[in-house]
Parts: C-alpha cells; structure tokens; sequence
C-alpha cells in the first residue's frame, strides 16, 4: 500500500518505518526542513532500539522517503495518518491546533477517496472534528479513523512490529475492509484487532495510559508507606504481582512517571472529565501524588546533609525519564535537578544518550561527563534517577575511589540495601529500610 505519515516525531517515524519494513511504500511529511533534510541524508532524528536499522534498510530499498510537500506526500496514498504532536494547555487540554490545521489543509488537497488515521494521542470526538475540517472544503468521499498507538519507549519497534493488540475506531466498513489488510503481517500469530465506534477507540488511550500511571502511582505510595513501618516495597510487589489480577508489570517504586506519554494523557483525561462535569479524584491525586514523588529524594538528600546542601558536589546517574530512550519530557531527572541548584549544590551528570537533549534544554547549569565514573570524581553523593542497564553492576570500590563521599540516592531501587551497607557505603532507596 502507498502510505503517508504526517509528523515525523516518536510515533510517526516509528509507524513510517514498521509500515514500510512489510512492504509497503511510505512518505513521512514534516515541516521542519532541516530535520527532513537529515532524514533524507539517512539520519534518524531519535534514539530508539533496532529503529535505525530499519530505517537504513528501508531508506536504501526506496520504501521509506520524506518530504515536506504535505501535497506531495498524500498525492498517491490510499492512507494518510495523522502522528502530530497535542501538547497540554495550562488548563492540561490537549492542543488539537496541528491535528485540525493539518486536517484543514489535507481538505484542500484530496481528490479521491481515503482513510485519515488518527494516531495522535487525542481527546474523545477528535475523529468528528477532523472530519468536520477535512469536508468544509473537501465533499467527496473519505474515511476518518481512530487508531491509538500502544508503543512503550525503548520498546517501540518491538511493539508495532508485534503488537498484542491493535485498536481501530471505524463505523465505516470499507476503511475496516483496508485496516484488516494493513495490518494482517503484524498479527499472524493471532493478537487481537479490536474494531470500535471511534470515541471508544480514543477513550481507550486515555484510559490504558490512565490506567498505568495510577498502578505506578500506587506503588510509588505503598513504598512511602512501607518507609514508615519497616517493610520492604519490594517483597510486597512480588506478593501483590503475583495475583494475575493485580499483574507484576508497572509496579516498580521510584520517582514517578515522566515522558512524552503518562503525565500528558492523565492531565488532558483529567480535563475532559472537567469538561463533562465529572469530579475524576483519582486522577486528580494521581497526578499530585506523581509530583510530589519527583522530589522525595531531594529531601532523603537534603536530610543526611543536615539541611544544607551548599558547595554540595552531586554526581547524577540517568537523565532521560526511563532507559533505552533519549525522551527527557517530564523526566524526574530535570525536576531533582532544578531543586539542588536551588539549594547551592551542584551538579555533574551522566546518561548514555540523553545528555544532548538536556544541554539543549537547560545548557551549562550543570557539567556533563562522557563517562559514569568521570562524573564521580570529588561527588559528595551520587543520586540515581534512570535505570539504565550499565548502572546495576558498577565496580564499587572504584566508585569509593573517586567519591570525596560514601552516599548513594537511589531513585530506582537498583541495589540491594543490605549489600550497600557490606560496601560501606551509606545507601537510600523507595520503600525499603535503609541498612
């Protein structure tokens, strides 16, 4: 199938690729020239396990292309999805201004029929509203569909490649007729297609995502509470994840949710519910509860240095919001941050692919190691925010070697509190007694 792509960001370039890795020929449009341009030179712009390689591939075997010619890229697709960013108002809605702006235009330009596809993660009605935009200009014949995205970063291209479901909202059999085919190389082992009306489709989104932020959060709260009456947060999540009702996934205790994803869905659920008049607590603590946590090791930190923390030299392992990604979108990293420097200390960090973002985002507030162990030297205490694989088994004693300090501020539970204390080093975590 000939295919468009508009938005070229984590959901677009990542549906572009899988779609053309099966065989089919994709044009992903975008506005920005320069990063066209890049893409063109066969850079990838993000940093996402196994993407790059199918996106050479595909690239070289003339299936995969950009433009940023919206007219060029539809001309020949009998599909065109939507994957444009809808980042949250101050009031937490969803900005719909590139999604129907875009609708607009693609109204100007068909002259023939097909099927728009909502891949934007947006609010219940939006397939209506672009509908409504496309035919202000366009009277022929077309298809508007909702089709959310379930792709967990650093496990994108796993996930679209085999999908354990895959939710399509249509009342429109000839559009169902075309999603079946499209989707058909990715489901050959059975997983689900679930066809729906379309605000149930886009309510779905919401509500997994919802859904999945509150699990965390519930966790993130049985470990504050677990501090206060000595029981280890770990042993209660693999009593409680072991009732298949309950489930073992999203029930790690941390410094809360981040990313692209959970803290926008969550906020723009929470304003729709305003919208239709329904007082939504759970989500309403949810998200208050999520950013209190961004900040409970700063006070574990503050706390073990008396309440001062000026001249503080602090070491930062992980800056994106979860490993295998370059995303740092809410990252609880860039939050501990903010509130050291405010308290005098200051900062060195080291991620293994996210420094670029954050020196783009907050430059030379804080120094930037090329290597974890370079960003020890002299730290009065080291704060772990990521967990990223290369940080679970370091060579502690080189640590001790570098440190001008013995303290560790684990926001990720990656090492075992009685251990730390056989390594002499003074050591807290979430939701378990320190040794």
């Amino acid at each position: 199938m000939n295919i468009a792509v508009i938005g070229t960001g984590y959901v677009g370039l990542v549906t572009g690729t899988c779609f053309a890795e099966t065989g089919n020929h994709v044009i992903c449009v975008d506005n920005n020239k320069a990063k066209v341009e890049s893409m063109q030179k066969s850079v990838v712009p993000i940093y996402e396990p196994h993407l790059d390689a199918l996106f050479h591939r595909n690239v070289e075997q003339k299936r995969l292309s950009f433009t940023t010619n919206l007219a060029e890229g539809i001309k020949d697709a009998q599909i065109i999805f939507l994957a444009l960013p809808t980042p949250p108002g101050d009031d937490g809605s969803a900005d719909l201004s590139y999604v129907l702006g875009v609708a607009k235009e693609i109204g100007t330009l068909l002259s023939g029929y097909k099927v728009v596809i909502n891949k934007s993660t947006v609010p219940v009605g939006t397939a209506e509203k672009v509908r409504a935009e496309i035919s202000k200009t366009y009277k022929g014949e077309f298809d508007v569909v909702s089709n959310p995205e379930f792709l967990r970063e650093g496990f994108a291209v796993d996930d679209f490649m085999k999908p354990d479901r895959v939710v399509i909202g249509t009342s429109s059999e000839r559009a169902k007729k075309i999603l079946t085919e499209l989707y058909s190389p990715f489901v050959r082992q059975g997983n689900p297609v679930y066809f729906m009306d379309e605000r149930s489709s886009e309510m779905t989104k919401y509500a997994a995502n919802a859904f999945l932020a509150t699990k965390i959060t519930f966790i993130n709260e049985i470990a504050n509470l677990c501090e206060r009456v000595g029981a280890n947060v770990d042993m209660v999540r693999i009593g409680i994840g072991s009732d298949e009702r309950i489930g073992k996934r999203f029930l790690f205790a941390g410094i809360g949710y981040g990313g692209s994803c959970f803290p926008k869905d969550v906020k723009a659920l929470a304003h729709t519910a305003e919208e239709n008049k329904y007082d939504f607590r759970l989500l309403k603590s949810v998200m208050e509860v999520n950013e209190k946590q961004k900040s409970i090791l700063v006070e574990k930190i503050k706390k073990y240095f008396g309440g001062n923390l000026k001249g503080k030299k602090l070491a930062l392992w992980g800056l994106a919001f979860k490993p295998d990604t370059d995303d740092i979108r809410e990252a609880p990293s860039l939050q501990i941050i903010d509130a050291l420097l405010k308290e005098g200390a200051t900062v060195t960090a080291f991620d293994p692919v996210a420094m670029p973002n954050v020196k783009q985002t907050i430059g030379d507030k804080i120094s930037y190691s090329s290597d974890p162990y370079d960003a020890l030297k002299d730290a009065d205490a080291l704060v772990i925010a990521t967990e990223w694989q290369l940080f679970r088994t370091p060579d502690f004693e080189n640590m001790k070697s570098l440190m001008k300090g013995r303290a560790i501020f684990d926001g990720r539970n990656l090492y075992e509190p009685a251990v730390m204390k056989e390594k002499s080093f003074y050591y807290e975590s979430i939701g378990r007694k320190q040794e």
